[in-house]
């Protein structure tokens, strides 16, 4: 069973690999691009967007958003064009890693933390 897990985790890194490879191939359709080039850029991204010391929901991200979001970007990249990229990350050494999406997401935690601060002291002291 653990063999099929480490299998499945090199499968998913290898496919957003290909994913971010496919995000700048002519031959995909724009869309496809898009969210290729987001689902690859968040989960190269060193920054989760739910941390991981939240117990439980921590770990959907890794476990569940990015599976779901690898599958479907390869359902909107012809399946010829996905299976040279497959190969293309299967034979390079390193991974690429994404600042850009880091600085999202710390953004994101940002507008978040400030809009429910402003949200508490509208709620609490108004």
């Amino acid at each position: 069973m653990l063999a099929n897990w480490k299998s499945w985790a090199r499968a998913i890194k290898r496919d957003a690999h290909a994913l971010w490879l496919a995000a700048r191939d002519p031959r995909v359709p724009w869309y496809a691009k898009a969210l290729a080039l987001a689902v690859a850029a968040y989960a190269f991204s060193p920054i989760d967007l739910i941390p991981d010391f939240i117990p439980v929901v921590g770990y959907l991200d890794d476990l569940i958003i990015v599976p779901l979001g690898i599958a479907l970007v390869i359902r909107l990249i012809p399946p010829d064009i996905m299976a040279e990229h497959r190969q293309a990350a299967t034979a390079s050494e390193g991974r690429p890693v994404s600042k850009t999406a880091a600085a999202v997401i710390v953004l994101v935690w940002i507008v978040s933390i400030a809009a429910t601060g402003w949200w508490a002291y509208g709620f609490w002291w108004r």
